[in-house]
């Protein structure tokens, strides 16, 4: 389908469907992103160097070059990189969360959009075998997707086809939430909860990004990143949507 039938069909559903803002709930005028209004995207946070190299996290100010943030320095990475999109304030929370709990994949179209707005990012992706981190079977049998398989859908979208997405990894152990504990308590919960999926091969020559939702504390994609080094991944990076 052309840009423009698509631009029509749009343009059909708007009358029959007003879209409203996922942010705000007011309603979206042509033009722009299609879910979320002028004025609150005027409040995303896009992500800009300098940054962390770790995880991505803006610096304010001049700085010479990346490095990491006070967060990252007790990280302990077992990955290469990082990078993230938008921070997870405001408009950016309300994306994030109407994605990822209540169901909003309309959002997806946008959320591919700012992947393209953000300084290097559709770079960074280009040439990569995109590896989601896996939701444990009950967790996927109760939501009935996994978001970041369908982020790792978008940054292939972003980057015009140019990347690939492999799902090397199986979460063996269903943990409970760890959105309030701390970096510590995360990294003890999420220890041997992943692990490759059955029939899955590493292959040295490829470079993987692991890619989730939401960097936080970096202790879900440092245990993932954990099984795919002792498995043999050398060149291995990671990727969120947001921060926060």
């Amino acid at each position: 389908m052309s840009a423009r039938l698509i631009q029509l069909w749009h343009s059909s559903l708007d009358v029959v469907f007003p879209r409203n803002c996922v942010s705000c709930g007011g309603a979206v005028e042509e033009g722009g992103l299609r879910h979320i209004c002028a004025r609150c995207e005027k409040q995303l946070h896009i992500v800009e160097a300098p940054l962390c190299s770790v995880c991505g996290h803006p610096f304010h100010g001049e700085m010479a070059g990346n490095r990491l943030c006070a967060h990252c320095e007790t990280l302990a990475p077992r990955f290469g990189e990082g990078r993230t999109a938008i921070l997870l304030k405001g408009t950016g929370r309300s994306l994030i969360h109407a994605l990822k709990y209540h169901h909003a994949l309309h959002v997806l179209e946008d959320v591919t959009a700012l992947m393209r707005r953000v300084p290097g990012y559709v770079d960074y992706l280009r040439g990569k075998v995109l590896v989601p981190v896996p939701l444990h079977a009950r967790k996927l049998r109760e939501r009935g997707y996994n978001q970041s398989r369908l982020l790792a859908e978008c940054c292939i979208g972003a980057a015009d086809g140019d990347a690939e997405i492999n799902e090397l990894l199986v979460r063996k152990i269903d943990t409970v939430s760890q959105t309030h504990f701390d970096r510590e308590t995360r990294r003890q919960n999420l220890k041997n909860a992943f692990a490759l999926a059955p029939g899955a091969v590493i292959h040295r020559g490829h470079h993987y990004l692991l890619i989730d939702d939401v960097f936080t504390t970096g202790s879900t994609l440092n245990a993932c990143a954990g099984v795919l080094r002792d498995a043999g991944a050398l060149n291995l990076d990671v990727v969120t949507f947001g921060h926060g």
